[in-house]
């Protein structure tokens, strides 16, 4: 990762495609489009991919979390049950639904622990929000197991996992639905982007209106579509859905240097004692994103990351110290500073949120970025630092 250094003709001729009709917009104007539908394509594509029903593509991974969430019925006091190690849309997309996040401790899959969900579970809570981090999935099996025992909505955080499987199904399918993101730095990318999934007919055409203001999208005039409830815009250009078309024509391509070149790390990695690699379910439940390993303690970690990144070992992420994914760095969060008026203000109080077990896990992780530009001699620089930092 990121799909942008793969950039070539293939972009290019799907984004000249939309220039030449004049058709940005991903609806209507059906005869000026020369046959181009991008972001229908993309969704066809990534359907069969997937394989899933529905798939419906948007403007960010932030919107498909919004849209996931309101298709599913999560709102105003609904509990979500979620980790405390993600990007902070996570959490902004269930504060925004006027739902309560909760947090739940992680194991070393670096992802929600299923034993920690059902300790968190109260007569308020309404769906579990699990997210798959840095390319490897969550023990998303036995997250189902739970959700289905207590009635609870699984919705999936798959924006960093995309081709990750367990079993044969894909990060984003197990649950209800599944949030994906396709921004400039994610394996695929729109440029910004983002797509729901889900095998359930009825919560795919909620979504499909709900990012589009409630239209319904039924016939070809649009000055005659029903609104059957309000919605927003999360509509995705067929521009950036171009771009994304063209990455997801790679997608095996994609995938396969990102596991290639993070084994050849992996097992240099292996070479020292002190190293814990993290808890993956299976071997196909990591996307090759990420190399991510624990340390003895904290001290070390933050020592080997300095090291790491100034030797020549460069995107080697702390996550610990991190202010962009991890709770304990969230100062915006536990302040509960909005601009806007909620009950998630009085609903969350920062002060009972317990995660000491997951401090005491991503206290000692360490997460090493995989390119898909590496040559063969970047490779063996990064070996070398690699060697060197542990000295």
């Amino acid at each position: 990762m990121p799909g942008f250094e793969l950039f070539g003709e293939k972009e290019k001729k799907h984004v000249q495609d939309v220039l030449d009709s004049g058709i940005l917009m991903r609806y209507n104007f059906d005869g000026a489009r020369n046959g181009h539908w991008k972001a229908k394509e993309f969704e066809d594509k990534l359907s069969a991919l997937l394989k899933v029903s529905h798939t419906h593509l948007c403007s960010s991974g932030t919107a498909a979390l919004a849209i996931a969430l309101a298709g599913c019925g999560i709102g105003k006091g609904d509990e979500v049950i979620v980790t405390p190690f993600t990007f902070i849309a996570t959490i902004e997309s269930i504060i925004n639904c006027g739902a309560v996040p909760v947090f739940a401790d992680i194991d070393k899959t670096l992802c929600l622990s299923p034993e920690s969900i059902e300790e968190k579970i109260t007569t308020k809570t309404k769906a579990v929000l699990p997210v798959h981090m840095c390319g490897s999935m969550a023990h998303i099996d036995k997250i189902k197991e739970v959700c289905i025992k207590n009635g609870l909505v699984l919705i999936e955080d798959a924006c960093q996992a995309i081709g990750a499987s367990l079993d044969g199904k894909f990060a984003g399918s197990f649950g209800d639905m599944g949030c994906f993101s396709f921004d400039f730095v994610k394996t695929f990318t729109c440029g910004e982007g983002g797509a729901v999934i889900t095998d359930k007919k009825e919560l795919y055409e909620k979504a499909h209106a709900f990012s589009d203001h409630g239209h319904d999208h039924i016939g070809n005039d649009r000055g005659a579509e029903n609104h059957p409830f309000l919605g927003m815009n999360y509509r995705i250009s067929e521009l950036n859905a171009a771009v994304g078309l063209a990455q997801l024509e790679r997608f095996d391509e994609i995938i396969e240097i990102q596991r290639k070149n993070k084994k050849i790390l992996k097992d240099e990695l292996k070479n020292f004692d002190s190293v814990e690699l993290r808890e993956i379910p299976s071997k196909t439940a990591d996307n090759g994103g990420f190399l991510s390993f624990l340390l003895p303690d904290e001290e070390k970690a933050s020592k080997i990351c300095t090291n790491l990144n100034a030797n020549g070992a460069d995107g080697t992420f702390f996550w610990f110290h991190n202010n962009w994914h991890y709770y304990s760095n969230w100062k915006h969060l536990k302040g509960r500073k909005t601009l806007y008026n909620t009950d998630f203000s009085a609903s969350f109080d920062p002060e009972s949120v317990n995660i000491e077990k997951s401090d005491k896990i991503m206290s000692r992780a360490l997460s090493m970025l995989v390119k898909l530009s590496w040559t063969q001699s970047d490779l063996e620089k990064r070996i070398e630092a690699i060697k060197k930092s542990f000295k």
